[in-house]
């Protein structure tokens, strides 16, 4: 059982956590690029598919999808203050006739089965974990309908004591895109594609703008213990990819349900 004060300062981490993240446009490693690319294996949508972008963050990702492909997408993120953010891009971008944001658990979502043509999860369902998601999102898509989600991954069967023990600590489901392409089969996908993300996705889109939000960040929370370690594991967070990114990254798993 959690004491009262230990559940408000996880409460506490949480919001910190997000305010942080909500400073950039990505909340992680991606790009406009990867999402298209990404998309451009998918051929069965029109203006009457249901999207539904799981874990969307601030959306995006979400809006380049909506600019690329017809249909209507629902972001769903856990965060209130993403949704909130989400819906005003989607509004600036007057694309709220057919993009828009619901506060939502992804391992409680609300569609009925078979309701949607494509399930998207950008950097997102290691939340859940990988074989837990694809398994459990199955049930939401049509017959032929697709999953997107892009995952951790190892690149080598071989990897640096320090790296390895990093990422099994942070994620254990972390794999090899062999096996990570093995379970969606088992799941019931056949996989269609799967794609490495470029470096750019992490140094350009993910790290480098969070440069200066860590610099505002600390300014403005400047003696507060809990800020001051969150930036610094981000730090070790990028120092470490930039050190083994031949390793690990992400890869992009695109399935199709049977």
């Amino acid at each position: 059982m959690m004491s009262d004060e230990n559940k408000s300062i996880h409460e506490f981490d949480l919001k910190l956590i997000c305010e942080y993240f909500s400073t950039i446009e990505r909340q992680g490693p991606g790009s406009p690029e990867v999402t298209a690319k990404a998309l451009s294996f998918i051929d069965n949508l029109t203006d009457k598919s249901k999207i539904a972008d799981i874990g969307c963050g601030t959306g995006g990702q979400t809006m380049v999808m909506a600019n690329h492909a017809p249909g209507h997408i629902t972001g769903i993120d856990l965060f209130p203050i993403f949704i909130d953010l989400f819906n005003a891009n989607s509004q600036k971008l007057k694309l709220q006739d057919r993009v828009n944001g619901v506060v939502g658990s992804m391992d409680q979502l609300s569609f009925q089965d078979e309701a949607l043509d494509l399930i998207w999860s950008e950097g997102a369902i290691y939340n859940i974990g990988f074989e837990r998601g694809i398994n459990e999102w199955r049930r939401f898509l049509k017959p032929g309908g697709f999953i997107a989600v892009s995952e951790a991954s190892w690149f080598t069967q071989e990897r640096p004591a320090e790296i390895e023990t990093f990422w099994n600590d942070a994620y254990p489901e972390i794999d090899l895109i062999p096996r990570k392409l093995m379970q969606m089969q088992k799941a019931g996908y056949m996989p269609v594609a799967a794609f490495v993300l470029p470096e750019n996705c992490w140094i350009e889109h993910f790290y480098a703008p969070q440069v200066f939000a860590q610099e505002v960040f600390l300014k403005k929370y400047a003696g507060n213990k809990i800020a001051e370690e969150f930036v610094e594991n981000q730090r070790i967070e990028a120092e470490l990819y930039y050190k083994y990114k031949d390793f690990y990254g992400y890869a992009f798993y695109i399935g199709k349900k049977i």
